[in-house]
């Protein structure tokens, strides 16, 4: 097999596939006897990844693996594809999904103790269920309550390969333009269309810690469909 030949194998296996490749899944589709190898195989990725550098899509690397994405400066474009809007995010969803993420592990009351106010269940509940956040086990104190984490599923979803991408959140303000960019993510996630990180504050992550108090306890907005 020579390199076209397995770039163009590892182009339809990426672009056909509903879900990213992961590079063991790629060396796992070729019988030993005709095996490129592992280093074939990621030179020939780098090269497609190449050839995509000045096109409207991109093969990406997100946490569970390889995919082609629709790049984000066409998410404008390809939103007008679906006339229905997907339900909102509260401040309260995207502020507790942002503390798990820079914080974790976590616990709910540890993420109360930052925002100040208490956190519905349904929040972290809705985000279990989209597998953005999991339990990874317990903290080791009286009522041993669940330590929440990030899942492989966040990643994808937000166009990251590792957590090292984050950026720096400061006080999570423009709640209503990063509500924009998921809506854009929502009816077509298959589209690669992510959220723009040009809204996140270039502070430091401990800047979590001045998420100003709130009046009252926060509800889930509305539900979290996908």
């Amino acid at each position: 097999m020579n390199e076209d030949e397995l770039k163009k194998i590892l182009e339809a296996v990426i672009y056909a596939s509903d879900e990213p490749m992961s590079l063991n899944r790629l060396i796992g589709l070729f019988p030993e006897e005709s095996h490129p190898g592992r280093e074939a195989i990621r030179v020939a990725i780098s090269q497609l990844q190449e050839e995509t550098a000045d096109r409207s899509i991109e093969l990406k690397e997100v946490g569970s693996g390889y995919r082609y994405q629709v790049r984000q400066n066409y998410a404008e474009w390809i939103s007008k594809l679906w006339e229905e809007r997907p339900a909102r995010y509260s401040r309260a969803s995207l502020e507790t999904l942002a503390l798990i993420a820079y914080r974790q592990p976590v616990t709910r009351a540890e993420i109360e103790e930052v925002r100040g106010v208490s956190v519905s269940s349904n929040i972290i509940k809705a985000f279990i269920e989209r597998d953005w956040v999991k339990i990874v086990g317990h903290r080791d104190v009286p009522g041993k309550p669940a330590l929440y984490a990030t899942t492989k599923g966040f990643l994808d979803y937000f166009n990251l390969s590792n957590l090292e991408d984050l950026p720096s959140l400061a006080e999570i303000r423009d709640i209503d333009s990063i509500n924009e960019k998921l809506e854009l993510n929502l009816p077509g996630e298959n589209t690669g269309m992510v959220v723009d990180e040009d809204h996140f504050e270039s502070n430091t992550k401990d800047d979590l810690d001045e998420i100003p108090p709130e009046a009252e306890t926060d509800e889930l907005a509305e539900p979290i469909n996908g």
